[in-house]
């Protein structure tokens, strides 16, 4: 019977340790997830200053509140597919611009990364409207091969044969954009040693 209690005690000792070495570790998790939240809230507008918001809190929780703000906002830099994306990255750069607090090479990287966006946007209006006005041309060239038929104004962009060139375009540009984006992405993370 001793022999039994002995081992029951080992296993209970055994709980407590684990118990003791996974409390810390779900803390600083927990912190890391509040960091996330409170970066959340900035991009939401319930925050004007993560710098801060963050030398606010105890010394002993900056780092890895510092880790969950810059995490959400990295997330959050990704090519506009509409203007409010842009304005979304473009808030979530400022807000690593905060947190970097007067890292010069931080704040080149951010430029940089705010300059890929801005060419993304522009090449994917001018890639489409060069398509679009070669196919506004084929589509006049080919009415005027046909004499007699009534003039009739077409959207080229309603063509079938439109959407399958302009999104085998958009897919190229995208990938092209996203690999240049990721390794912007990736030396920012570095800033941060994420």
């Amino acid at each position: 019977m001793a022999e039994i209690k002995s081992t029951m005690e080992m296993v209970l000792e055994r709980a407590a340790r684990m118990a003791a070495t996974e409390g810390p570790a779900t803390s600083a998790e927990d912190t890391v997830k509040d960091g996330m939240r409170l970066a959340a809230g900035f991009l939401r507008g319930e925050a004007n200053d993560l710098l801060q918001t963050l030398t606010g809190r105890p010394v002993p929780e900056q780092p890895a509140l510092r880790q969950g703000m810059a995490t959400t906002l990295l997330r959050n830099i990704l090519m506009p597919r509409e203007d409010d994306q842009l304005t979304l990255a473009e808030k979530a750069m400022r807000g690593l611009m905060q947190l970097g607090d007067s890292d010069r090479g931080l704040q080149e990287l951010l430029r940089e990364t705010a300059t890929i966006l801005e060419q993304y946007q522009q090449h994917t209006k001018q890639l489409r409207d060069q398509l679009e006005q070669s196919f506004s041309q084929q589509l006049a060239a080919a009415q005027a091969r046909q004499p007699g038929a009534p003039k009739v104004a077409i959207d080229p962009t309603r063509h079938p044969k439109f959407l399958e060139e302009w999104l085998n375009l958009k897919m190229q540009l995208d990938d092209q954009y996203s690999k240049v984006l990721d390794q912007q992405k990736g030396l920012i993370k570095q800033r941060f040693a994420l």
